[in-house]
């Protein structure tokens, strides 16, 4: 809805959007325009902060493998795995081989539901016209089964390596509190091969979407290793929004020297910037940094859906890159493709590992750990004292780091919207809910960075620089 103008100030209009529809979550939105000019968008994320860094104060080590997957019911895993790997790097443990690949495994079968989750269920009605996915069962019931079918096979193999397909309770340190046999593997890998149809499907169904034209003019940020696509591991990399700019890395351990957060006024979450700057990280970011390792058969589906071959390595100069935020469907779609067929990979070598898990026993000191979410890069940061407790917590999601890129990407695409006339609160609207779906942001998971102060004697206790304003 627009508020009214004042009489004094009839260029002036402001525009809510109380509620936005097919995220997972709870935002508003909020623009300010003045004389035909948006001078303010502000993403109002407003759903209650749920404390998660100040519940794992006092815990075990052994804990937030637990705990954090209660973050979010679509990407449990990457938080488990994050924690894992952020706990593992304190006590000097590196999890590799068949452990490892049963990871990736795992993680792939998160990428499949949860990408099949936003590509048919939220962000497919934007281009088919539809309301939502009860709408667009009615006119396109062979494209809905389809995803469903999906779906669930990511759920399939969420629930064999995870014991369940929402917060899995089979991941521990180290490891797996049970693995699973070749022949317990052998029906999953059949559905895979199954599934292998629906994704290709899926590529082709969405490369035929009509794509407005629009550029993200930020940063990309995602994880890099060396001859695979980055998943539950790699190292932060950036593609900068300035072409004159080389890309660059940074260890792990160093991403709050170079990605900062602050809290805003408008939101429940942090905004980041990395080194100073407004970022995206996500799919469009991976596939800018590593979409040359891809396999060869979805890199044959990029090319098919008509994205660009990104540049062969970071450190080279740029090539084109897909900065279109309305074409990330086409690279979840690929990258569904991806993780089917590299979970079937993955099956077809498994051999299962002498033991579940590596001990991991407590050590002092602080750990750092970053994987791949559907949504993009995730960091964990645990500081354990001498008994293994944690005294401090730090996660930076996804949805946090991507906050000032989608009010900037609101702020550009409602202006280019005026600018050709667009006027109604009713179309702003739409264009608005639509480019921020565009970014799949899970709202649920940005909006548990609030610190508790406690104050006594009318004294004012030091906030801590990641606390909100009162």
């Amino acid at each position: 809805m627009s508020e009214p103008a004042d009489a004094s100030a009839a260029a002036s209009r402001v525009v809510r959007i109380p509620a936005l529809t097919r995220v997972e979550g709870e935002a508003a939105l909020h623009l300010r325009v003045h004389d035909g000019t948006v001078t303010e968008a502000q993403l109002k994320i407003y759903e209650p902060p749920r404390f998660f860094e100040g519940f794992l104060r006092g815990r075990a080590h052994t804990e937030p493998v637990d705990i954090t997957s209660r973050i979010c019911g679509i990407c449990p895993v990457a938080y488990q795995l994050s924690a894992c790997r952020a706990i593992e790097d304190v006590c000097g443990i590196v999890v590799d081989g068949r452990l490892d690949a049963l990871r990736r495994l795992l993680y792939c079968g998160e990428w499949i539901e949860s990408q099949t989750l936003h590509i048919y269920l939220l962000h497919a009605p934007d281009f088919l016209g539809c309301a939502d996915l009860v709408d667009m069962a009615g006119s396109h019931r062979e494209h809905v089964e389809r995803g469903l079918r999906l779906k669930q096979t990511g759920n399939a193999v969420m629930e064999l390596l995870g014991g369940r397909a929402i917060h899995p309770i089979n991941v521990r340190l180290g490891g797996f509190h049970r693995t699973p046999t070749r022949a317990e593997l052998r029906p999953l890998a059949e559905r895979l091969r199954r599934s292998l149809d629906d994704a290709w499907d899926t590529v082709r169904w969405v490369a035929r979407f009509d794509f407005p034209e629009a550029h993200c003019d930020v940063d990309l940020l995602a994880l890099a290793e060396p001859g695979t696509y980055a998943i539950q591991s790699g190292v932060p990399t950036v593609l900068p929004a300035d072409r004159s700019l080389a890309p660059y890395s940074f260890p792990v351990r160093s991403f709050s020297d170079h990605v900062t957060e602050e809290q805003v006024p408008h939101s429940t979450a942090l905004h980041s910037r990395l080194d100073g700057r407004r970022h995206l990280t996500g799919s469009l970011a991976r596939y800018a940094v590593s979409g040359h390792l891809l396999s060869p058969l979805a890199r044959e589906a990029a090319r098919e859906a008509g994205l660009s071959d990104p540049p062969l390595t970071p450190g080279t100069p740029q090539g084109e890159v897909c900065r279109n935020p309305y074409r990330s469907i086409l690279v979840r779609a690929v990258e569904v493709l991806y993780a089917v067929e590299e979970a079937l990979r993955i099956i077809d070598v498994y051999e299962p590992p002498e033991h579940p898990y590596m001990n991991v026993p407590a050590q002092a000191g602080v750990g750092h750990g970053a994987t791949e979410a559907p949504r993009g890069l995730l960091y964990h940061r645990y500081a354990l004292d001498t008994e293994g407790r944690i005294t401090d917590a730090c996660l930076v999601p996804p949805t946090a780091q991507n906050q000032g890129a989608i009010e900037e990407d609101l702020r550009v695409l409602v202006q280019a919207a005026l600018a050709c006339g667009t006027t109604s609160d009713a179309e702003v609207a739409h264009l608005c809910e639509r480019a921020i779906r565009n970014h799949d942001p899970c709202i649920s998971c940005s909006a548990h960075f609030l610190d508790v102060d406690i104050q006594g004697d009318g004294g004012s206790a030091p906030r801590s620089p990641r606390a909100p304003s009162a």
